[in-house]
């Protein structure tokens, strides 16, 4: 064969075993035929003392041929000038820190080449989550470490650190006026002693080491998913939202609150929740981006009635739109620390709706599939040829789920209102000391 070239590359046939091809036009520069169709380049060479070495290129399809025999014509060039490539390199990923490895992570998802749990790339959401936790965690304690140094005692280090709140601080966001809270504890160490487990399978697969330290580390229990409502923690939460009509909270902080308490959604997807996702006839939500992909979700009365009660400007592609401007509301978070201070429940999270739901659902005896399937979880998502009919069961189960919740909201205990109507003029009135003396 003379010159390689993308249609000598492409029609090599497959055989049992892998082989090369060789450019006869630049010696050193081949391809190697894999069985399974997978074509990758190479350049061969020999060091001052005779020896061979063979340094992978790049994979034929991410690379051109061309763009191949580039990057071959520097590495020979190398080797020419007394320079052995493929030892450079191995230099080059033994002496890896864990925060250049991080970067190379975070790169490479960026790109599309890190898959989720779904099997699909990493969402442009859950990349930001994985770059905060990178950020305030990992480099802070771990980054200046060579990869191959670490063992399972530093892993474990680590998440007694983060658990302990030895990397809690807040520091200022892009946002106006934003600021970032990070706590540590057991969640936060759990979550992110999961994506450094990632990262460092990453670093497996790449060849920088050759296994991963957090494999049997034992993580902490993330309690935040064990916290659930009580029926009268349920009464608090909705006494605060009406007691929060009453002292200026944004309509659409108070909607969204609803919303999340009835439909089990996370808070992205009631954030982003458009008109066109909402199908009042059919009972549900035809969601087109979770992080589960596309799926939809059985929906009760209560909730709907909440988005009858919502102005419905169809110009607007959101539901919940933005104090200022067309785009999404973004205000939630500060406005759930309000609400829930208000209702004397400091420490739910809009994730511990979401559980509540699950758990309100399992009180009333429904079973886990149906659950599942209710709240959105990849073993129940509501996918493919279901994408057009949703079981009337699973609607009428959402429904009751939604209606006992709404009972536990709306039942009035007098002492109960007064106390939450105390503790939201005591929140007026702080957020009126910290405005001036701001």
């Amino acid at each position: 064969m003379a010159k390689l070239t993308k249609t000598s590359v492409e029609a090599a046939p497959l055989r049992p075993i892998p082989y090369f091809v060789w450019c006869q036009e630049l010696p050193g520069f081949g391809v190697r035929i894999f069985p399974s169709g997978k074509r990758v380049y190479y350049a061969d060479y020999r060091i001052k003392n005779g020896s061979r070495r063979r340094i992978a290129i790049g994979p034929h399809g991410k690379l051109t041929t061309e763009e191949a025999r580039k990057l071959a014509i520097v590495t020979l060039g190398d080797v020419l000038k007394g320079g052995d490539p493929a030892e450079e390199r191995s230099v080059r990923r033994n002496s890896l820190t864990v925060g250049e490895l991080c970067d190379r992570y975070l790169e490479s998802a960026g790109r599309g080449l890190i898959m989720g749990k779904s099997g699909k790339s990493k969402k442009a959401s859950t990349l930001d989550t994985d770059r905060g936790r990178v950020k305030r965690h990992i480099k802070p304690l771990l980054g200046a470490k060579l990869v191959r140094d670490l063992t399972q005692v530093d892993i474990n280090r680590f998440v007694r650190d983060v658990m302990s709140g030895k990397t809690a601080t807040v520091e200022k966001t892009s946002a106006r006026r934003g600021k970032a809270i990070v706590t540590g504890g057991a969640g936060a160490a759990a979550r992110t002693t999961g994506l450094l487990g990632g990262i460092l399978s990453f670093a497996v697969s790449e060849g920088i080491i050759p296994f991963n330290p957090v494999r049997g580390v034992r993580r902490p229990a993330d309690n935040r998913r064990q916290r659930r409502l009580t029926a009268d923690e349920y009464r608090q939460l909705g006494s605060a939202l009406r007691a929060a009509e009453a002292s200026g909270e944004t309509q659409q902080a108070i909607n969204a609150a609803w919303l999340l308490a009835l439909t089990a959604c996370r808070l992205g997807e009631i954030e982003g929740l458009k008109w066109s996702e909402v199908d009042e006839q059919g009972g549900c939500f035809r969601l087109h981006e979770t992080k589960q992909g596309a799926s939809i979700r059985p929906i009760g009365r209560p909730a709907f009635d909440v988005l009858g009660k919502i102005a419905k400007n169809r110009s607007a592609t959101f539901i919940l739109v933005a104090v200022k401007g067309k785009g999404p509301f973004g205000g939630m978070p500060g406005a759930w620390r309000r609400l829930a201070s208000r209702a004397g429940l400091p420490d739910v999270t809009p994730h511990t709706l979401r559980h509540s739901f699950a758990s309100v659902a399992a009180d009333l005896g429904f079973s886990e599939s149906t659950i599942a399937a209710m709240i959105g979880h990849a073993v129940g998502s509501v996918t493919g040829r279901y994408m057009h009919h949703l079981d009337s069961v699973l609607i009428a189960a959402a429904d009751k789920v939604a209606r006992t919740i709404y009972e536990y909201m709306t039942e009035t205990d007098s002492e109960e209102a007064m106390m939450i109507n105390e503790r939201g003029e005591d929140l007026d009135r702080h957020s009126l000391r910290s405005v001036g003396n701001g």
